[in-house]
């Protein structure tokens, strides 16, 4: 334990406070008092791209960012531009091959086991100079562009690195500043008004910052990629960020860097080239971004609150809302643990589902509902999670008769209520009801109809494919299930039997006689059938009695035929087709051929006689004329006896 609590004490460094003062105010720069800023393993001191064991710009992967070629097209800053103009002005092709004619920059953040946190910073220019170096890396919190669509919008608090060579030195001077916005112009370095940047305060001599040139030209091999570069075209620096945090309870963060050259060692002295700003991600702060994903997406990008217990520099309000797609990022976090960023408000009609934190980078966190709780160590901690909440869905039921109205039970054993009736008005879509169960958990539900007696339940289905007794609802969705019904249908046989004397004795079957079907939902004059060989006929698709009445079945009776009975009333009970062998019976219709009887008398001797038939029928007895001849006849006759009595007078 002794030995452990000695080298803790070997990392911890004190602070000296170095205060730039202002009339409003205090610009501070926390400076670490040490021997030398190589506590830290980067070769910055060597003036080389190649490690030598060490950290080196040839085995790091740094944020590089390249000048355009010089040319017409080569930006840079004209008409005057200093470096307290707010908004530099940009002009094209100003820039000729000289000390100023920049080539690439690169910004490298590292962070050292013993919790120290350096900035590592190179450039390169087109030719060795011939006076003296000065350069400018200028760091900002902003990456929104400024009105000449090139550099940043400045923010108080953002940071000019000042890169000064004197003529053949190979050691440079290290001096930082601050953009002020408030206070006194006392605290400019050049200006006599704000905005501006702040009196320099040198880095080098607090010990905090350090850098080289290289003296000798680097072979292309021994370049990591950018080009062969002639002696004193290269140069690089190394920044302790604590020197640039302002103290405990502090930290430093940019978001965007860039470099430009200045015509002179005078701080009043115009700018000249630039290499575009390159977004970054630099500094001592932890980082924190919260994202929300909705399912499904969200358009209208519906608010969920959130509340943070996280320390930033500067503070920031603990509440927070975001919509579908939104992120909130915190790049200003100060090292601390216990942490915690919890989803405590969710809109109606949605549910907290998971909590996905695997983009993070150096941070463990715990995940317990919809809070995070966790540590930021290291300026390299970034916990990024994604809360994702899911809407709920809806089911419409929706009944529909095909035929007829009615009114249909369902149940469930997932939606509540458990049971209700819809009731329809008429056939078709027009007549429908239905019933909608909103609010849904995302999962699986079912319903089911209680078929009625006399109805047939012709098809159930959903919208999205699922079965009725398993209605997958997904985030957001409504899905509609809806139940066919058709009314029961059945058909009536009848039987046509007669005598016919030809074919022997008894009954045979009747072919050829027609029928008249009627009722229900027929036709006024109803449907005909005819029988057929078999003295049968059929006819199917009735309603069934229970919705339609009783149906009436009339023969046409064929001429020289009496029937019985004519006519039949026929209840249809049973769901049936002609031929299945459920079918309602009328009958069975008998058929009696009929004949024709006639008594005549005929006197040989005209006159001779006089006769009277009696065939017992009203109006008997017929007698003859005076010529005595006569007849009587008897129409219609079904098979039987029949008696005439026939009296002859003389």
């Amino acid at each position: 334990m002794t030995a452990v609590r000695k080298e803790l004490r070997k990392r911890r460094r004190p602070i000296l406070w170095v205060a730039l003062l202002a009339l409003a105010g205090t610009l501070v720069f926390a400076f670490a008092a040490q021997g030398t800023i190589g506590n830290s393993p980067f070769e910055a001191t060597d003036g080389n791209i190649v490690s030598n064991g060490n950290p080196d710009w040839g085995n790091v992967t740094e944020q590089r960012k390249s000048d355009i070629p010089t040319g017409p097209q080569d930006d840079s800053f004209g008409q005057g531009t200093k470096e307290d103009s707010p908004v530099p002005s940009v002009v094209n092709g100003s820039i000729p091959n000289n000390k100023s004619d920049l080539k690439t920059f690169g910004v490298y953040n590292q962070t050292t086991p013993g919790g120290g946190s350096f900035m590592e910073l190179y450039w390169t220019r087109v030719q060795a100079p011939t006076g003296t170096t000065n350069m400018d890396f200028e760091f900002n919190q902003s990456s929104v562009l400024s009105a000449n669509g090139k550099t940043p919008v400045r923010t108080a608090g953002d940071v000019l690195i000042q890169y000064d060579l004197a003529n053949g030195g190979t050691n440079p001077n290290l001096s930082a500043s601050r953009w002020v916005t408030t206070g006194a112009a006392s605290q400019c370095e050049a200006s006599n008004s704000l905005p501006c940047w702040s009196t320099k305060a040198n880095l080098t001599a607090a010990g905090v910052a350090t850098g080289s040139i290289n003296t000798t030209a680097i072979s292309a091999a021994n370049s990591d990629g950018l080009g062969a570069l002639d002696a004193r075209t290269f140069g690089e620096a190394e920044v302790d960020l604590s020197a640039l945090g302002g103290g405990p309870g502090h930290c430093v963060s940019f978001g965007s860097a860039y470099l430009k050259s200045r015509s002179s060692a005078s701080f009043s002295a115009e700018v000249k080239d630039f290499i575009a700003p390159e977004t970054i991600n630099v500094g001592q702060c932890g980082h924190v971004i919260i994202r929300k994903v909705t399912d499904p997406a969200d358009p209208s990008q519906t608010q969920f609150g959130f509340t943070k217990s996280i320390s930033t520099d500067p503070a920031t309000t603990n509440t927070f809302t975001l919509g579908d797609g939104q992120s909130q990022t915190y790049n200003n976090v100060l090292a601390g643990s216990g942490y915690t960023v919890v989803e405590d408000t969710i809109p109606a009609g949605w549910d907290f589902q998971n909590i996905d934190c695997s983009a993070s980078t150096g941070v463990t966190p715990s995940i317990s509902g919809a809070q995070v709780t966790f540590s930021i160590d290291s300026p390299n901690d970034v916990l990024d999670c994604t809360y994702h909440n899911r809407a709920r869905g809806s089911i419409v039921i929706e009944k529909i008769t095909d035929d007829g109205s009615g009114t249909f039970g369902f149940s469930s054993n997932s939606l509540s209520p458990a049971s209700w009736n819809l009731t329809t008005t008429q056939a078709g879509a027009a007549g429908k009801d239905s019933r909608t169960f909103s609010n849904l958990v995302p999962g699986n539900y079912d319903a089911a109809e209680t078929v009625p007696a006399g109805w047939n339940l012709v098809s159930s289905s959903c919208s999205d494919g699922s079965p009725v007794s398993a209605i997958a609802v997904s985030g957001g969705e409504t899905v509609t299930c809806t139940f066919h019904d058709a009314r029961e249908r059945g058909a009536i046989r009848l039987t046509k039997l007669f005598k016919h004397a030809a074919d022997g004795p008894g009954d045979h079957p009747q072919n050829g006689v027609t029928f008249t079907i009627t009722g229900g939902d027929l036709p006024a004059n109803g449907v005909q059938v005819v029988t057929h060989g078999q003295g049968a006929a059929c006819y199917d698709g009735l309603l069934l009695s229970s919705f339609a009445g009783n149906y009436t079945v009339t023969e046409t009776v064929p001429a020289g035929y009496s029937a019985s009975p004519t006519s039949d009333t026929v209840a249809v009970t049973t769901e049936s087709e002609c031929g299945d062998g459920n079918e309602a019976v009328a009958g069975p219709f008998h058929n009696t051929p009929l004949t024709d009887i006639t008594v005549s008398v005929n006197s040989q001797v005209d006159g001779g006689t006089a006769s009277t038939i009696d065939c017992g029928d009203a109006g008997d007895p017929v007698s003859t004329g005076a010529n005595g001849d006569g007849s009587k006849s008897k129409l219609n006759l079904e098979p039987g006896t029949y008696t005439c009595t026939v009296v002859v007078d003389p």
